[in-house]
């Protein structure tokens, strides 16, 4: 089953490895990748997950390695008791377009909770500038020249801030796992960088025996796409083909509201296709036995790019988590977790980061609180 996942997206530009490890040509050539990874439940053996999803060519993976991150842990470079990934008894994949390629399993115990070092070497690079990543990564990737997959440091070497290539790890266990589809609110934008504590993440700290699989990206809509394909065109590659997950919670839908006009009719329109919307991603879960829980939006009053001075959005924000219970097996009340009790519209100032959208680490860990009371016997009503 599924322990850790992130969100496969097409890289922009501004998110693309600096130079000299993205050319004219070609992305990552004769270059080591080392990014680490939080998981959540443990297992004694583990494969990862090599997405090509939004390459434009062919992903040529020439050497990989899994191991230890220096002191576990995350965001550094150093690493120990490396072991060899391998793809069908293959030391080498190339991972065709648009698809994905799954390691064997390799013997590596780990308990919930540990960091996971990952280590790719590309000897050619990936033609073009086409790159599957996932940028919001809050937690710092390392990129050297060479051949440096099972090295034990990286001196020297360049550090970013996000994940690229891979989507997955599992490991065998047992255990629930609950999947959360969301934007940047779920992505984690205001948490502590190489400090695991989005609200998925306290959320496991809460709940250790149950694999949470954070599925959002910043920017992401249900509707349509963003930064990353809208919810119901991801939706089965994100949940339903993830292994492991028994349960869905969908926090999404602050981004449909407020990038739709500020006026009556566009703001209507955008709440009856936001319900519509969820009711599909409840039908086509419940098909394969997944119940749905869904969270209530939390306020945006304030912010400088959604907020209108007629409240419009805000109206609309209301009216949607008004209807979440006649759409959803279970609701969990973000906005109530968050909001200032004085100034509902508003996020607490305790939990704002100050753009009275996003969340500091205690308004996460608000919402995780919140989501720890979901029922691990949750089932569908289908």
């Amino acid at each position: 089953m599924h322990t850790w996942t992130a969100m496969p997206q097409l890289t922009e530009p501004g998110n693309l490895p600096p130079a000299p490890f993205t050319g004219p040509d070609s992305v990552l050539a004769d270059t080591t990748l080392r990014q680490t990874v939080h998981l959540t439940v443990g297992g004694p053996r583990l494969r990862v997950r090599v997405s090509n999803a939004f390459g434009g060519s062919p992903l040529p993976i020439t050497a990989a390695a899994v191991g230890l991150p220096a002191g576990g842990k995350a965001g550094v470079s150093g690493a120990s008791r490396l072991r060899p990934l391998t793809f069908g008894g293959r030391a080498s994949v190339v991972v065709p377009v648009g698809a994905l390629m799954v390691s064997d399993p390799v013997a590596l115990a780990l308990p919930p909770g540990a960091n996971l070092s990952i280590s790719l070497y590309l000897a050619d690079g990936q033609a073009g500038t086409a790159l599957t990543s996932h940028p919001g990564s809050r937690t710092t990737s390392y990129l050297v020249n060479g051949d440096a997959h099972r090295a034990a440091d990286l001196p020297g070497a360049t550090p970013v801030d996000h994940w690229y290539l891979i989507s997955g790890v599992e490991v065998e266990a047992a255990a629930s796992g609950l999947v959360v589809v969301g934007d940047s609110l779920t992505d984690g934008r205001g948490s502590t960088t190489n400090g695991n504590d989005r609200w998925p993440d306290q959320l496991f700290a809460l709940r250790p025996r149950t694999a949470v699989l954070n599925q959002a990206a910043g920017g992401n809509r249900v509707l349509n796409d963003g930064l990353g394909p809208n919810v119901l065109a991801r939706l089965d590659r994100d949940v339903l083909a993830t292994s492991g997950a028994d349960r869905l919670l969908l926090f999404e839908g602050v981004n449909d509201i407020g990038t739709a006009p500020a006026t009556p009719a566009a703001q209507r329109q955008v709440v009856d296709d936001l319900l519509a919307a969820y009711r599909q991603v409840v039908l086509r879960a419940h098909a394969v036995g997944i119940p749905v829980v869904g969270a209530t939006i939390t306020p945006f009053g304030g912010h400088e790019g959604y907020d209108d001075p007629d409240g419009l959005r805000d109206r609309s924000r209301r009216d949607v988590n008004a209807a979440l219970r006649r759409i959803f097996d279970r609701v969990v009340d973000f906005d109530a977790a968050v909001r200032d009790p004085a100034l509902p519209r508003r996020l607490d100032p305790a939990f704002d980061t100050g753009d009275h959208l996003h969340l500091n680490p205690a308004g996460y860990a608000a919402l995780a609180a919140r989501a720890s009371a979901i029922s691990p016997a949750l089932r569908s009503s289908s």
